[in-house]
């Protein structure tokens, strides 16, 4: 690792920050102009949304099953192990389900993005396509965008009924809950906001794994070390962001609707 002198980092952080917001940008303009890569599109929802859902699925599974013992043990000093299906819904529905979906298809398909985008950088493949008269960014970015923001969307609901789900498992197994009254008292703890909370955080991650993934990825450099090196600087990056984002969301939306 070669040192630089401080306002030469800093040059390049800015310049890295001005690169990926012209490259978001372009991206999402592309959204509403032709032409449209449809057959790119759905391969891309196949292995972003298909391709993710064993993993989504144990992760939301396991997830409730853990808060539901989580949750009784602490409830159970206060007498309202009754009231688990509550905080079990609204922690999975508010928060675990966005996040944790985010951040398992950040370190499947961020990864994939910068690695496959970074190999054909390395190759030139990206220089030929712009030789031929095809806009790299619309042809590979772009379609990535679509399927990373529509697919997470409903990951993150599987990932909210498996976890609800895994906790009723718990509570009806172990803590000898009533199922239909557990589902009853998640039911009731939701409300409108925060439904509209939990469903609006995947649109912000599915932008921030896309673009980041493929940011990386169209501007890796050294070969395949580079490309290595992209991939492990898409995951830890957009998981920050991640982070960041949903911190920023939660307080909006709390300001917004009070809850």
């Amino acid at each position: 690792m070669s040192f630089v002198s401080p306002e030469i980092f800093a040059k390049q952080k800015v310049a890295a920050v001005q690169d990926y917001s012209v490259l978001a940008l372009h991206a999402v303009t592309n959204l509403f102009s032709g032409p449209r890569y449809w057959a790119d599109i759905i391969t891309q929802m196949d292995s972003i949304g298909f391709g993710s859902l064993p993993i989504i699925v144990l992760t939301g599974f396991f997830t409730g099953c853990v808060l539901a013992l989580q949750s009784a043990t602490s409830l159970q000093e206060f007498g309202a192990v009754s009231m688990t299906g509550n905080l079990v819904s609204l922690s999975m529905v508010k928060e675990l389900g966005p996040v944790l979906t985010g951040l398992m298809v950040s370190g499947r398909n961020a990864s994939g993005m910068a690695s496959e985008l970074g190999s054909m950088k390395v190759t030139e493949q990206l220089d030929a396509m712009r030789a031929l008269g095809t806009d790299p960014v619309r042809k590979l970015v772009t379609p990535r965008l679509y399927a990373t923001i529509f697919m997470l969307f409903f990951l993150t609901i599987l990932a909210d009924a498996f976890g609800i789900a895994g906790g009723a498992l718990v509570s009806v197994a172990l803590l000898g809950l009533n199922g239909s009254s557990y589902f009853h008292n998640s039911y009731q703890a939701l409300v409108y906001a925060d439904v509209v909370q939990g469903l609006t955080k995947p649109l912000f991650f599915g932008f921030i794994i896309a673009t980041v993934g493929c940011y990386f990825g169209m501007t890796t450099k050294g070969g395949t070390q580079g490309v290595g090196r992209s991939t492990t600087q898409a995951v830890v990056v957009s998981s920050v962001f991640i982070i960041i984002v949903d911190l920023l969301v939660t307080r909006s939306m709390i300001g917004i609707f009070g809850r």
